[in-house]
Parts: C-alpha cells; structure tokens; sequence
C-alpha cells in the first residue's frame, strides 16, 4: 500500500513539473514575440527554421532570447537559493541576498566602474569584479561564524546582515565621491538588469544553475530533516554540519554568480519560494524543481514587463520584481495563515 501511494505521488509529482516546465517554455515563446515591435509567433516559427538573417531574426537572436535565456538561469537560481536557506534556517525572512553575498557582489561592481577596469580590461571586467565582492563577502562570512568546526546558523544569519549593512555603506561611500557618468552606471547595475549580450556569460549562468539545482537535489531529503529542526535532524542520522556548509556554499555560489551577471535583482528569492509552498507543499523533493521553474518565468515575465512598460525606454527589472513579487507575498500573507 504504501508502495502504490509512493509511486502515485512520484507520478503526480513528475506531471507537475513537466507541466511547469511547458508553462515557462510557452512564457519565453510569448515574451519572444513582445516587445517595441511585435512579432507574432508564426513569423517567429518562420526565422527559427530559416536561420537567415533578417530584422526578426536578429531582433530574437541578437536581444530577445539572451534576455530570456539569462533570466530563466538567474531567476531559477536565485529562487532555488532562496528555497534552500529558507529550509536550512527554517526562517521564511531568509532570502539570497540575507547574507550580504548581493552587497559584496554590489561593492565589487561599485569599485570595478569607479576604477575604469571595463575599459581596461573589457566587458568581463565587471561580472569579475561583481562574482569577486561575493566570493570574499561569502568567505569573511562563514569563518566569522564557524566556531570549533560547527557552524552556528543563528550566527552566520546575524554577521551576513550585518556585512549587508556594512557593504551597502561602503557603496554609498563611493557613490557620494564618483562623477556623474559612474553614478549612473553604478545605480542602474544595482537596481538590476538582463541586458547581457555575451553569450560566455549567459551559458555560464545556465550551466551553473542547472548544476546547482541538480546538486541541489542531494541534500532534498536532508532539507526535509532540517524542517524539524536540527537536533531531530541529527537524530535521524542527517550529517547536520556537512550539511548545512555544502547548503551555504551551494546558495551563495548561485547568489554570487547571478549577482555578478546581472545585478541585485531582489524579492524573486523571497516571494517565489513562499508562492510555490503554497501549492506543492514543504517537501523539498518537489520544492526545488517547481521554485526553479517558477522563479524562471515569473523574472522573464518582469523583465519583458520592464522592457515594453514604457518604451523605447527600459525600467531596470529588479523594479519590477520588487513591486510584483512584494504585492503577491503581501496578498499571499493576507489570505493564508503564515508559513
């Protein structure tokens, strides 16, 4: 019996995120097609099996799909990191950027304009820059917080805020001392954008989220464990400090990386996660693919929102993302008892 109620579950669980999978899939086709000039989805058909140069094609290839393909790999992983501190830490405040890896990432960038490294250097300069802020912000945080080989959550939640509020001044500092053409590049990288238009960068991000959601996988059932806490956890025979350092490492990598391609894009690793528990449950084992998939859309939607909303103009996307995804986690709250 309790077999056949496995395998059913297992069943309904792949037709779920098959389903969701399809959902994205048919959001990127659409949002292909939307934009200052609207290209309807046959004539889209029509240039992909042609792969002749036209105005269409190179309006999907050249600006449409790296921008969809870049934001199915930074929202996917930053929602999977979101999903996985919020299961570690068993706090539905905790988010990506909780543990000040998106301030380090910001700080980098900050110095890397002021510093003129993108004309020296080229367009890599800044992704570097950005991955290398969260990369030491990532490492200051986690040696200030182990203690005799444990690693104390309570603690590293505590110093990664305190770090955030630490960097986000330093970054105000630089900004207060640039000129005028680095304070705008630096404020609009902040507030977040997909328009990377080198494909290494975009192929890395997909690489590395796909990857991470795969590993992401091992731990699924140690994540379950950590629900009840982590002395029951322990009980059940979960390795609880190997467990929690792969975890933290695991979703400060996705962090870091998507920081570092395309900004501070917040609230996706906050709202997203909360948004999907509501239908497939707590079980981390169907969790992480569908918070994936679903962070994965709902970025390429706000970004298609914020490339069309006032055109030819562009909004940077972490606004959209913020005033979205902050109005379903408030109608969310409201409707249903907290998480």
């Amino acid at each position: 019996m309790a077999d056949i109620m496995t395998n059913k579950k297992l069943i309904r669980w792949i037709i779920y995120i098959a389903g969701l999978f399809l959902i994205v899939m048919a959001i990127g086709l659409i949002c292909l097609s939307i934009g200052p000039t609207f290209i309807p989805i046959k004539d889209i058909i029509a240039a992909l099996k042609s792969g002749k140069s036209s105005i269409n094609y190179d309006i999907i290839f050249d600006i449409r799909l790296p921008r969809i393909i870049l934001g199915f790999a930074v929202g996917g992983a930053l929602s999977l990191a979101g999903v996985i501190l919020q299961g570690m830490f068993k706090n539905p405040l905790v988010e990506p950027y909780t543990l000040g890896i998106s301030g380090g990432g910001a700080l980098g960038v900050c110095l890397g304009i002021v510093l003129g490294l993108i004309q020296k250097i080229g367009y890599i300069s800044l992704p570097l820059c950005g991955f290398s802020g969260a990369i030491l912000v990532i490492l200051l945080v986690y040696f200030l917080s182990i203690k005799k080989g444990i690693l104390k959550i309570q603690g590293l939640l505590l110093t990664g805020v305190m770090i955030s509020f630490i960097s986000s001044s330093l970054i105000m500092l630089v900004m207060a001392v640039s000129n005028v053409t680095n304070l705008q590049g630096i404020i609009f990288w902040t507030m977040g954008s997909l328009e990377q238009p080198h494909w290494l960068l975009i192929k890395t991000m997909v690489f590395i989220s796909l990857i991470g959601l795969f590993v992401s996988y091992l731990f699924s059932v140690n994540l379950n464990a950590f629900s009840l806490g982590e002395e029951e956890a322990h009980h059940l025979g979960v390795d609880t400090e190997r467990t929690k350092k792969f975890l933290f490492i695991l979703s400060s990598l996705l962090t870091g990386v998507a920081v570092s391609v395309s900004g501070i894009i917040g609230f996706v690793g906050l709202a997203v996660p909360h948004f999907v528990r509501r239908f497939v449950g707590s079980d981390h084992r169907i969790l992480l693919a569908s918070s994936f998939l679903c962070g994965a859309g709902f970025l390429i939607i706000c970004d298609t929102i914020a490339r069309t909303i006032i055109a030819p103009m562009e909004l940077p996307v972490g606004v959209i993302t913020g005033i979205l995804g902050g109005s379903l986690f408030v109608y969310f709250l409201s409707k249903k008892p907290s998480i």
